[in-house]
Protein backbone atom coordinates (compact mmCIF):
# COMPACT_ATOMS: atom_id res chain seq x y z
CA UNK A 1 0.00 0.00 0.00
CA UNK A 2 2.12 3.44 -1.48
CA UNK A 3 1.90 5.96 0.70
CA UNK A 4 2.57 9.77 -0.62
CA UNK A 5 3.05 12.58 1.54
CA UNK A 6 3.12 15.89 0.29
CA UNK A 7 4.05 19.19 1.50
CA UNK A 8 2.33 22.70 -0.54
CA UNK A 9 2.19 26.05 0.23
CA UNK A 10 -1.38 26.98 1.48
CA UNK A 11 -3.49 28.53 -1.54
CA UNK A 12 -4.39 26.12 -3.64
CA UNK A 13 -8.18 25.33 -3.55
CA UNK A 14 -10.11 21.96 -3.57
CA UNK A 15 -10.33 20.93 -6.78
CA UNK A 16 -6.56 21.71 -7.63
CA UNK A 17 -6.27 19.66 -4.58
CA UNK A 18 -8.10 17.07 -5.97
CA UNK A 19 -6.30 17.31 -8.98
CA UNK A 20 -3.09 17.01 -7.66
CA UNK A 21 -3.82 14.16 -5.60
CA UNK A 22 -5.15 12.07 -8.75
CA UNK A 23 -1.93 12.50 -10.91
CA UNK A 24 -0.28 11.37 -7.59
CA UNK A 25 -2.36 8.05 -7.33
CA UNK A 26 -1.38 7.66 -11.26
CA UNK A 27 2.12 8.20 -10.75
CA UNK A 28 2.22 6.04 -8.28
CA UNK A 29 -0.05 3.05 -10.18
CA UNK A 30 2.25 3.72 -13.78
CA UNK A 31 5.35 1.87 -11.20
CA UNK A 32 3.82 0.00 -8.72
CA UNK A 33 0.75 -2.33 -9.25
CA UNK A 34 -1.67 -1.19 -6.74
CA UNK A 35 -5.17 -0.29 -7.45
CA UNK A 36 -6.29 3.38 -6.87
CA UNK A 37 -7.79 2.77 -3.28
CA UNK A 38 -4.76 1.37 -2.40
CA UNK A 39 -2.81 4.34 -2.79
CA UNK A 40 -2.94 6.78 -0.31
CA UNK A 41 -2.09 10.40 -0.87
CA UNK A 42 -1.83 13.23 1.81
CA UNK A 43 -1.38 17.00 0.80
CA UNK A 44 -0.18 18.86 4.01
CA UNK A 45 -0.66 22.80 3.82
CA UNK A 46 1.85 24.78 5.14
CA UNK A 47 1.37 28.27 5.75
CA UNK A 48 3.06 30.89 4.08
CA UNK A 49 4.66 32.76 6.81
CA UNK A 50 6.00 28.91 7.99
CA UNK A 51 8.25 29.13 4.85
CA UNK A 52 11.05 30.37 3.25
CA UNK A 53 13.71 29.90 0.85
CA UNK A 54 16.81 31.70 -0.11
CA UNK A 55 16.04 34.18 3.15
CA UNK A 56 12.90 34.95 1.66
CA UNK A 57 8.97 34.40 2.50
CA UNK A 58 7.80 32.46 -0.49
CA UNK A 59 4.50 32.29 -2.05
CA UNK A 60 2.89 29.37 -3.81
CA UNK A 61 2.65 29.28 -7.88
CA UNK A 62 -0.65 29.49 -9.51
CA UNK A 63 -1.80 26.36 -10.42
CA UNK A 64 -1.67 25.41 -14.18
CA UNK A 65 -5.14 25.07 -15.92
CA UNK A 66 -6.66 21.70 -16.38
CA UNK A 67 -5.02 21.10 -20.06
CA UNK A 68 -7.98 18.13 -20.76
CA UNK A 69 -10.44 21.06 -19.83
CA UNK A 70 -8.58 23.32 -21.94
CA UNK A 71 -8.51 20.78 -25.10
CA UNK A 72 -12.44 20.36 -24.65
CA UNK A 73 -13.11 23.98 -25.02
CA UNK A 74 -11.33 24.46 -27.99
CA UNK A 75 -12.49 21.17 -29.93
CA UNK A 76 -15.92 22.39 -28.89
CA UNK A 77 -15.42 25.92 -30.08
CA UNK A 78 -14.19 24.48 -33.36
CA UNK A 79 -17.32 22.17 -33.71
CA UNK A 80 -19.44 25.22 -32.97
CA UNK A 81 -17.63 26.82 -35.84
CA UNK A 82 -16.39 29.89 -32.82
CA UNK A 83 -13.15 30.41 -34.78
CA UNK A 84 -12.69 33.42 -31.92
CA UNK A 85 -13.02 31.56 -29.34
CA UNK A 86 -10.66 28.79 -30.31
CA UNK A 87 -8.02 31.28 -31.50
CA UNK A 88 -7.62 32.50 -27.65
CA UNK A 89 -6.88 28.88 -26.68
CA UNK A 90 -3.82 28.84 -29.05
CA UNK A 91 -0.33 30.42 -28.47
CA UNK A 92 2.01 32.26 -30.70
CA UNK A 93 3.88 29.68 -32.71
CA UNK A 94 0.77 27.27 -32.93
CA UNK A 95 1.18 24.56 -35.44
CA UNK A 96 -1.00 21.67 -36.45
CA UNK A 97 -0.88 18.73 -39.07
CA UNK A 98 -3.60 16.70 -40.31
CA UNK A 99 -3.18 13.74 -42.74
CA UNK A 100 -1.51 14.40 -45.81
CA UNK A 101 -0.40 17.98 -44.75
CA UNK A 102 2.61 20.19 -43.53
CA UNK A 103 2.15 21.74 -40.42
CA UNK A 104 -0.34 24.40 -40.53
CA UNK A 105 -0.11 27.73 -38.80
CA UNK A 106 -3.86 29.30 -38.39
CA UNK A 107 -7.32 28.15 -38.53
CA UNK A 108 -8.04 30.12 -41.38
CA UNK A 109 -5.92 27.33 -43.42
CA UNK A 110 -7.22 24.46 -41.51
CA UNK A 111 -10.87 25.61 -42.70
CA UNK A 112 -9.48 25.98 -46.63
CA UNK A 113 -7.82 23.01 -46.40
CA UNK A 114 -10.55 20.80 -45.64
CA UNK A 115 -13.35 22.91 -47.95
CA UNK A 116 -12.87 20.46 -50.58
CA UNK A 117 -12.76 17.13 -48.63
CA UNK A 118 -16.13 17.33 -46.66
CA UNK A 119 -19.28 19.76 -46.10
CA UNK A 120 -18.78 18.90 -42.14
CA UNK A 121 -17.55 16.93 -39.70
CA UNK A 122 -18.41 16.28 -36.26
CA UNK A 123 -16.78 14.05 -33.38
CA UNK A 124 -17.78 11.62 -31.31
CA UNK A 125 -15.19 11.07 -28.46
CA UNK A 126 -14.49 7.63 -26.50
CA UNK A 127 -12.01 9.69 -24.08
CA UNK A 128 -9.27 11.27 -23.53
CA UNK A 129 -5.29 11.00 -21.84
CA UNK A 130 -3.75 13.76 -20.22
CA UNK A 131 -0.04 13.50 -18.81
CA UNK A 132 2.90 16.25 -18.43
CA UNK A 133 5.75 15.57 -20.17
CA UNK A 134 9.26 15.60 -19.46
CA UNK A 135 9.54 19.18 -20.84
CA UNK A 136 6.69 21.99 -19.82
CA UNK A 137 4.41 20.71 -22.70
CA UNK A 138 1.01 18.93 -21.20
CA UNK A 139 0.06 16.49 -23.62
CA UNK A 140 -3.48 15.17 -24.08
CA UNK A 141 -4.92 12.71 -26.40
CA UNK A 142 -8.44 12.25 -27.26
CA UNK A 143 -9.96 9.71 -29.42
CA UNK A 144 -13.03 8.42 -30.98
CA UNK A 145 -14.49 8.48 -34.10
CA UNK A 146 -15.94 11.00 -36.91
CA UNK A 147 -19.40 11.37 -38.94
CA UNK A 148 -20.25 13.99 -41.61
CA UNK A 149 -20.68 14.46 -45.10
CA UNK A 150 -18.63 14.43 -48.43
CA UNK A 151 -19.87 17.50 -50.84
CA UNK A 152 -21.47 14.41 -53.14
CA UNK A 153 -24.34 13.82 -50.72
CA UNK A 154 -23.01 10.76 -49.28
CA UNK A 155 -22.39 10.36 -45.60
CA UNK A 156 -19.59 8.41 -43.21
CA UNK A 157 -20.15 7.47 -39.96
CA UNK A 158 -17.19 6.15 -37.61
CA UNK A 159 -14.43 6.67 -38.84
CA UNK A 160 -11.47 6.50 -36.42
CA UNK A 161 -9.08 9.27 -35.07
CA UNK A 162 -7.08 10.27 -32.63
CA UNK A 163 -5.90 13.84 -31.54
CA UNK A 164 -2.74 14.56 -29.76
CA UNK A 165 -2.34 17.91 -28.49
CA UNK A 166 0.34 20.08 -26.31
CA UNK A 167 -0.40 22.64 -24.02
CA UNK A 168 1.77 25.35 -22.40
CA UNK A 169 0.99 27.77 -19.74
CA UNK A 170 -2.88 27.11 -20.85
CA UNK A 171 -2.45 27.57 -24.47
CA UNK A 172 -2.65 24.61 -27.34
CA UNK A 173 1.10 24.93 -28.85
CA UNK A 174 0.87 21.86 -31.12
CA UNK A 175 -1.86 19.04 -32.83
CA UNK A 176 -1.27 16.34 -34.66
CA UNK A 177 -3.97 14.64 -36.11
CA UNK A 178 -4.51 10.68 -37.50
CA UNK A 179 -7.34 9.57 -38.84
CA UNK A 180 -8.90 6.97 -41.20
CA UNK A 181 -11.11 9.17 -43.62
CA UNK A 182 -8.58 8.44 -46.72
CA UNK A 183 -8.74 4.73 -46.36
CA UNK A 184 -12.57 4.75 -46.15
CA UNK A 185 -12.77 6.99 -48.50
CA UNK A 186 -10.91 5.03 -51.30
CA UNK A 187 -12.76 1.74 -50.40
CA UNK A 188 -16.46 3.40 -50.82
Amino acid sequence: MPVVELHVLEGYNSQEKQRLGQALTDAVRFVVPATPELVTIMIHDMPTENYYRGRIQRRPAAARPDPELIIKDYLSAMEARDLEKANTLLAQGFTMSFPGTGPMTTLDALIQWSKPRYKFVTKTYEGFDALQSSGDASIVYCRGTLQGEYHDGSCFEAIRFIDRFEVIDGKITKQDVWNDMAEVRANT
